[in-house]
Formats: structure tokens, sequence, C-alpha cells
């Protein structure tokens, strides 16, 4: 069964906070909920099925489900990092074609720049990879920096071709009255600033803030009553990825196969695409990404972002046009739902006129979740506007 067509996103919010002290993790996801059924002229009490990460506190979506009074038919807290809201408009897309729901809401909240990442009391076993991994000092920024450095070895890329990435979001940062960092960078900018993992600089890195988002995911018949423009939900692929006994390529992301697979349930090509979200953890999170998603040949990453490539309304892929986790935001240390955000916005023609692509027709977001390296979860979703 194909979902192509078959759902539409309806509502879309991003709190506009960075540093939330005062609001508790619920609240926030209660906030963002109410934005995005604002949003698509919905309410709670319209809402049958729900969806969130382990970002959610407590039970999860038993916990929201409670806390937002909601009366549910269908639940998923399915997590697979920050790729997991991509999973979700995808699940939610098929739960509603075969029938199980009609509204589905999806939130994202976390207060990682204030206090822990993960809510006291939830329930989170230490994994398998423990007493393995960490006594070699394999930590986030190390992990990604380790591909980043394979990738310049085997393909020539270089230090500042990935700052190229760092650049263009900072160009549309600077337009985002809510971006974290709203600031103008130069490649020598990048380059030059405080190493963190060899060869990742500190400006090759996400911020990290507080805050959410939230989707509404709607069948067609409710988005035909709504007064709203919707996005419709086109193709949609995911993907694990994991060492396999140490066989893995780490220049290469399960976004091969989530992008093949989302591109040919859209009927779509690489070439179609009129704008991109891609999670950008870190700067070689993009490039990866271009690659493995078909816009550009292995290898040929650092090469294709030269020249403005990435810059809206201009280049040849405009990306991340609101700063992206780069630069912008990354709630709950879990960028792929902004990545939807931005990218409905774009199809809606909503984003800001100084980086709005001219008539965005075809959006893809697209997520790699836990770490490049090692285990990973990657998710694509290819959306167009919902009178295409």
């Amino acid at each position: 069964m194909s979902i192509r067509g078959k759902a539409f996103i309806a509502g879309a919010y991003e709190h506009p906070g960075r540093k939330l002290p005062d609001t508790s993790i619920p609240q926030i996801h209660a906030e963002v909920a109410l934005g995005a059924l604002a949003d698509a002229g919905l309410s709670l009490a319209d809402v049958d099925a729900y969806y969130c990460g382990a970002d959610a506190p407590g039970l999860g979506g038993l916990a929201m489900a409670d806390y937002l009074g909601l009366r549910l038919r269908h639940m998923d807290s399915t997590d697979m990092g920050g790729s997991v809201y991509m999973s979700h408009v995808g699940h939610a897309a098929a739960a509603i074609a075969a029938g199980k729901c009609q509204v589905a809401l999806i939130t994202l909240g976390g207060r990682p720049r204030t206090t822990s990442l993960r809510a006291p009391g939830q329930l989170m076993g230490e994994p398998p990879e423990k007493a393995f991994e960490p006594i070699f000092g394999a930590n986030v920024s190390a992990l990604y920096a380790l591909a980043a450095h394979r990738h310049m070895y085997s393909y020539g890329t270089t230090s500042e071709q990935l700052a190229e990435i760092k650049v263009a979001a900072s160009v549309h940062a600077q337009y985002n009255v809510n971006a974290m960092l709203p600031n103008v960078v130069t490649v020598e900018d990048v380059v030059n600033s405080p190493m963190v993992s060899t060869p990742l600089h500190r400006l090759d890195c996400c911020v990290v803030t507080d805050g959410g988002g939230a989707l509404v995911v709607v069948a067609e018949d409710i988005a035909a009553a709504l007064d709203r423009d919707c996005v419709k939900i086109l193709g949609h692929g995911e993907a694990v990825e994991h060492t396999r006994g140490g066989w893995q390529d780490i220049t290469v992301t399960g976004g091969v196969r989530s992008g093949a697979d989302a591109f040919a349930e859209a009927g779509v090509r690489p070439t179609d695409i009129d704008y991109v979200g891609l999670y950008d953890s870190f700067t070689i999170t993009v490039l990866l990404a271009l690659e493995d998603l078909g816009f550009c040949a292995k290898g040929d990453g650092g090469k294709f972002v030269l020249d403005g490539a990435l810059h809206s309304p201009h280049g040849r892929l405009p990306f991340n046009t609101d700063g992206g986790s780069l630069c912008n935001n990354h709630p709950a240390n879990r960028g792929g739902m902004t990545k939807i955000i931005e990218a409905v916005r774009q199809l809606r023609g909503e984003a800001h006129p100084a980086v709005q692509v001219r008539d965005c027709a075809l959006a893809l977001a697209h997520g790699t979740g836990g770490w490049l390296s090692t285990r990973m979860g990657n998710a694509t979703v290819i959306l167009g506007r919902g009178d295409a």
C-alpha cells in the first residue's frame, strides 16, 4: 500500500523559545501541540492519534495523552533519534491510509540547554555498547569527526568545503528573528574556530537549544474541509544502519536506502526537488546526506556545496532556510522536526521572503538519528504542495 497523496500535513509549529528554564518538558509538548493544531484550524478534541519519541517525558505517549486529554485510537512512540519525526510522518500517513485514524498529532519538546535531556524517571536502560565504546573516547563529536576524517582521506574533502555548509546556514539564519546564532559567518570564521574533534571545528557543530515543534497530519477529506493550505505527503522511507561487526563503511548512511524508497514512492527524482531540509547536527551530516540521497555522486559532496549551491533562493539546491540546527534551533538535541516544519513553510510560501524558494512545489526532509560511524536511523519524506 502506498501512502502517496493519502495524507496531508495541515499544521506545523515551532516553539519560539531557545532557552526555557521555567517551562516544563510536558508544557513544551503541550504548547507546540496547541500551536500546530491552531495552525491547522483544529483542536485537541479532533486528535485521534498521537506520535512521540523518547524526548516525551515519563511513559511517553501514555503520559502525554493523559496530560493533553487526548482520546486516541492509535499511538506510536517509535524512536530513531533525530530522524524519528520523519518516520512519524510516514507512519501517520500509513495509519491514515489504513483507516486507523484521521488526525495525527506529532510533538517534540525538551530542555537540553537548561537541564538534562531526559526527564526524571524515564525508563532508559544502558545500551549494549556502553562497555566497549565510551572507554575509547567514542563520544558524539568524535564519532562524527571519524566519518569526516575518513571522507577527507577517501575523497579529498577539505575543512573549507565543510565550512561552506555552515556559511549557507548562517546566511539564512540572519533572517530568522528566533535563531540562536543569527550572525553570518565566513569560511575563515569556521576553520579558525576552536577544534572540537579533528577535523570538526566548533562552528561545524550544531547549537544546543530548549524548545520543540509539532505537526498535524490529516486524512484527505479532513484536509479538503480545512481553511488552510495543506502539504501533501508523497513518499517516505526509513532505514537502520549499524556497525555490522565492523564491516560498515562509515562514509555511507542509511539515507541511501531511505531516500531511494521515498523517491520511488513519490515517483520523483532528486533533480525534481526544489528545497531540502537536511538534519545538520554537524556539517559532515549534511554532506553525506547530499551524496547518499543522490543529489551528487559519492565523494563529490565537497565540490557540490561550493559556489553558493545551498543558498536560497538562487542556489541549485536551497537547504535549511531557517538556519537549521547549525544556527537556528536544535530542540531536545533532535533536529528532524524543524526540517519538516521549514519544508512546510517553503511549500506554503510562508518562509521569510529573503529565502523563500520561488514556485517551491517539491521538498524533501531527511534525518540522520543516532550517530555516524556506528548505529543510526535514517528517514526521508518527500512533500508537495496540496494543489499538486
